[in-house]
């Protein structure tokens, strides 16, 4: 039997999106407030699921409480309270909009699964505005 888990998470990151190729004019003009030179910050819920076959014996595609910690240690731990610009490795070459910043969360969980596991990440900056990214 193949189903679906889902554990969520919160934390707290800042941000600014700029594109250095482009002026300062142009920045504002598609970043607006985004754009601020002092960053801004965001409450993220994080919704991380999993797909795979139903493990006879446990009853479990894998234990939630292990998916807990996994998203704890590689996820929360890596980004919370922290500048993605500045402080994460991971957006100094790229944009920390919330397109790419749920492509690093899905690239940071993916080795952590089971061969054969699919997985699908969505991530909410706010309360109106997500992305989601995944394997199916």
């Amino acid at each position: 039997m193949i189903a679906t888990i889902c554990r969520k998470a919160h934390f707290n990151a800042a941000h600014r999106l700029h594109n250095p190729n482009w002026s300062d004019e142009k920045n504002v003009e598609v970043f607006g407030k985004c754009n601020s030179p002092n960053y801004h910050g965001h409450n993220f819920d994080l919704e991380v699921r999993v797909r795979g076959e139903v493990d006879q014996d446990t009853g479990f595609i894998m234990d939630l409480a292990e998916l807990g910690r996994i998203i704890r240690d590689k996820v929360e731990e890596r980004f919370d309270h922290k500048n993605l610009n500045e402080d994460c490795p991971e957006f100094k070459s790229v944009l920390p909009s919330t397109e790419n910043f749920v492509k690093v969360i899905y690239d940071i969980l993916k080795p952590e699964l089971k061969s054969g596991q699919k997985l699908h990440i969505t991530l909410h900056e706010t309360q109106k505005n997500s992305a989601e990214y995944g394997d199916w």
